[in-house]
């Protein structure tokens, strides 16, 4: 692959080739502070270095980058203006050169300048973890709505890298002669201009969100609970949500293989039907602007009846995943409160053998009722049937039943139930009445109450 070439005239790295780029991963890491007695050890909730290498590396792949060579740079304090030491700065800039790589990907966050002054020293293009997972959305996103969401959170990035690297166009003069002012300079143009896009983004997506709740109204109004997955990328939504709804949605071993929502409906063991949504993965350090961005798409989460966890405990870093996905949805203001929503799935048991199948047994019986996990394999359909029961019997907690008796001439009233509740059973009393047992959300139950006379 040839390699990347510098131009001066914009200050920007052209690509010459036709690939999208030949790419070293660095891990620039801190290291640990010594173990001091029985007590010190390593948290469960901390990443082994190897580890998040690792994934920084299966960051650059799913953008289609030739990682060529990857390694931690262990540090005990980050550098204001290169992040690492000038030995490693200066050995990783043999190493792109002998290598001929065009990307370098820092497995951090960089500032602005630490950024520039990295490519001046390596004579490539620089990309730190929040640049790389933006990069990933924008290839993801396939619908208005999703690019909408990741061209705003790259301009909001954008905004705060804009660094003045125009010397011929340094000034623009406000006037003739020595009669106009010194004008708008280059960087505050493209400063406003960003702004200005950034503007026309926010209300568009505006319109996105009003549109999505009209669509949950016109679900409310429908007796629909609605259940979201949500997980850290990789754990395997996609292929469970499939396994679930029998539905075609990309399912890949890959990074953020989704992004765009997708809900489907299906009937659970007792014939309710419930509608799941499929969401975006999760990663460690995800960018806040991604967050913020993405509010709209999230709050089918918010707004769900049920939240499926999805883990992949064969994963080594299953625990520290879990950690980041709980602070995602801390953000999104999810919190201990909303624990009778939660329901942990572990997902890729058929990854493990029987004595790690037995140990996961073990632990998840160990666990309190109410937040006891199930086991399942989206990939086998294994666990499938105890997953959708408990789906039921969380839904079946906080819906209330009321037993009912109508004219048997009120077909109107019982259509209206039908449309409005769950109906459980059906039966003719002695009295010549239609005994109806209807399930209903709390916030319905007063007016089901009202309109058949029946007392609290």
């Amino acid at each position: 692959m040839e390699q990347r070439r510098r131009d001066k005239s914009a200050d920007a790295l052209s690509p010459t080739g036709s690939g999208t780029g030949r790419a070293v991963v660095i891990g620039p890491y801190r290291r640990r502070p010594p173990a001091r007695g029985a007590a010190a050890r390593v948290s469960e909730n901390e990443r082994a270095p190897a580890a998040r290498l690792e994934e920084a590396a299966g960051l650059a792949r799913a953008i289609d980058l030739e990682v060529v060579s990857s390694g931690i740079v262990p540090i005990n304090t980050v550098r204001p203006a290169t992040y690492i030491g000038k030995g490693k700065v200066d050995e990783i800039a043999g190493l792109v050169k002998t290598l001929e790589a065009s990307i370098v990907v820092v497995d951090g966050a960089l500032s602005p300048v630490q950024q520039r002054n990295l490519e001046k020293a390596w004579n490539a293009k620089v990309l730190d973890r929040t640049g790389l997972i933006l990069e990933i959305f924008g290839r993801r996103a396939r619908t208005k709505e999703g690019s909408l969401q990741v061209e705003h959170a790259h301009l909001t990035y954008q905004r705060s890298r804009l660094v003045r690297s125009w010397t011929h166009l340094e000034r623009q003069r406000g006037g003739f002669g020595f009669l106009g002012g010194p004008g708008e300079s280059q960087l505050e143009t493209d400063r406003r201009l960003i702004e200005e896009r950034i503007a026309r983004i926010e209300t568009d997506l505006e319109k996105v969100k009003r549109t999505r709740k009209l669509h949950r109204d016109s679900r409310k109004r429908v007796p629909y609970p609605i259940v979201a997955l949500v997980g850290y990328t990789n754990a395997g939504k996609s292929t469970l949500f499939n396994r679930m709804t029998r539905a075609s949605v990309l399912q890949a071993d890959m990074l953020f293989a989704t992004l765009d929502p997708t809900l489907r409906s299906i009937a659970l063991p007792s014939g309710l039907k419930i509608i799941i949504s499929d969401t975006v993965g999760f990663i460690s350090d995800l960018p806040t602007m991604l967050v913020a961005a993405f509010r709209a798409t999230l709050e089918e989460v918010i707004e769900a009846d049920v939240i499926l966890h999805v883990r992949d405990v064969s994963h080594q870093d299953t625990e520290a995943q879990s950690h980041d996905v709980e602070q995602v949805l801390e953000a999104l203001g999810i919190t201990a409160e909303d624990q009778h929503r939660l329901i942990e799935v572990w997902n890729k048991i058929d990854r493990l053998d029987a004595d790690g199948r037995a140990q996961l047994r073990n632990l998840a019986e160990r666990q309190p009722a109410d937040l006891t996990p199930v086991l399942v394999s989206a990939l086998t359909g294994e666990g499938i049937d105890r997953l959708l029961a408990a789906i039921e019997a969380r839904l079946g907690l906080s819906r209330l039943v009321l037993n009912l008796a109508l004219d048997p001439a009120d077909g109107a009233g019982a259509s209206w139930l039908y449309r409005n509740t769950e109906v459980l059973a059906k039966s003719m009393n002695d009295d010549g009445r239609l005994a109806m047992t209807v399930r209903v959300d709390p916030a319905k139950a007063e007016v089901v109450r009202t309109k058949f006379g029946l007392r609290a």
